[in-house]
């Protein structure tokens, strides 16, 4: 293990909770109320397809210029939200700092626009990771492996060298598809198990060393799967 690549939301602070309000709050703007299998739907994804799917849901008319809006509305809503303090998953900020002092390289890889990030860096802590892959800065965001090819391209790594973590469905394919052993640990919504992922309900769970037995268990799996 080379590098440890984070998902943000839902898998070191959980903001998932926050996109919640801002969601409602625009369903409500809208004339709609958002249901529970339709926020479901959302958990990982990039705005543009949030958005799609918010509109689809309402029977609202595609039409570029009032979805673009709509987006600009959600993300300078959730921003505000963003300000008032993002709380931390449960032994995450313990973990970046366990890896800090080993000076193992992290990136943080988000489907979340770089305006939100740079936000929600104000209150993790920017020092924590080498680089930082955007949803709006990849040809195609998660699932696709775009943002996880990238971030291990920047640290000049092989993906297979880096452990990913993540929350989401969405996400963990993302991981997955660009080559990275996943540990997952779900937030809200249930992630399927695959020959490259290790579930755990907390990261609380987990040491340094923790970290690397889960890579290296994985990297040997998917290795005896294939040969």
């Amino acid at each position: 293990m080379k590098a440890v690549l984070w998902d943000m939301d839902g898998t070191l602070i959980d903001s998932e909770k926050l996109w919640d309000i801002s969601l409602a709050a625009l369903y409500e703007r809208l004339g709609g109320e958002l249901t529970p299998a339709v926020r479901e739907s959302m958990v990982g994804s990039v705005a543009e397809d949030t958005i799609r799917i918010v509109y689809d849901d309402l029977g609202l008319e595609f039409d570029p210029a009032a979805m673009a809006e709509s987006n600009r509305w959600l993300r300078d809503y959730t921003a505000d939200l963003f300000e008032e303090g993002l709380p931390w998953c449960e032994g995450a900020k313990e973990l970046l700092d366990e890896l800090a002092a080993e000076r193992i390289p992290m990136a943080l890889v988000t489907n979340t626009e770089r305006v939100l990030t740079d936000r929600a860096l104000n209150s993790i802590g920017r020092h924590y990771f080498s680089v930082t892959v955007c949803g709006d800065e990849v040809a195609k965001g998660k699932p696709a492996p775009d943002p996880y090819m990238r971030a291990a391209a920047l640290l000049s790594l092989a993906p297979e060298d880096c452990l990913a973590v993540e929350d989401s469905v969405t996400g963990t394919a993302a991981a997955e598809r660009a080559g990275c052993p996943v540990l997952v640990v779900p937030n809200d919504v249930a992630v399927p198990g695959g020959p490259r992922r290790r579930h755990a309900s907390s990261l609380a769970e987990f040491s340094v060393d923790d970290l690397r037995a889960v890579h290296s268990q994985l990297i040997t799996q998917f290795e005896e799967r294939t040969a």
